[in-house]
C-alpha cells in the first residue's frame, strides 16, 4: 500500500525524513523552503499531496467539533424544556392541593 502519511499516521516517524508542513518563523517571508525548490520537484509534489491530505482531516475535525457542540446545545434545550414542563405540572398539582384543602376546611 503506497499512501502518503497524515497527522495521525505519518509516513515516517523520523523527523529528518519529514518535510516541514509550515515555514518556520525565522524564514524570510516570500521565500520557499528548501524542499519546495525546483531541484526537489518530486519531493515538492509529495509534500503538497501530504499537505492537501491534511485539509479534509482538519475540516472533518472542525465539523465534528461543531456537531458535538450543536448536539450539546440541543440536549441542554431539551433538558430546560423538560424542567419547565415539570415545574408547571408541579405548580398545577400544588394549586389543586391548595384548592382541595380550602374546600375541606370550608365544609
Amino acid at each position: 500500500m503506497n499512501t502518503a502519511g497524515t497527522i495521525d499516521r505519518p509516513l515516517t516517524y523520523d523527523p529528518q525524513k519529514q518535510a516541514p508542513m509550515k515555514p518556520s518563523t525565522h524564514d524570510i517571508a516570500g521565500t520557499a523552503p528548501e524542499d519546495f525548490t525546483s531541484s526537489g520537484a518530486k519531493d515538492s509534489r509529495q509534500n503538497r499531496t501530504r499537505e492537501m491530505q491534511l485539509i479534509p482531516e482538519a475540516l472533518a475535525r472542525a465539523h465534528m467539533h461543531d456537531r458535538l457542540h450543536e448536539a450539546e446545545r440541543e440536549r441542554r434545550a431539551l433538558r430546560l424544556a423538560t424542567a419547565r414542563r415539570m415545574q408547571r405540572r408541579a405548580e398545577r398539582a400544588s394549586m389543586r392541593a391548595r384548592r382541595a384543602l380550602a374546600m375541606a376546611v370550608m365544609q
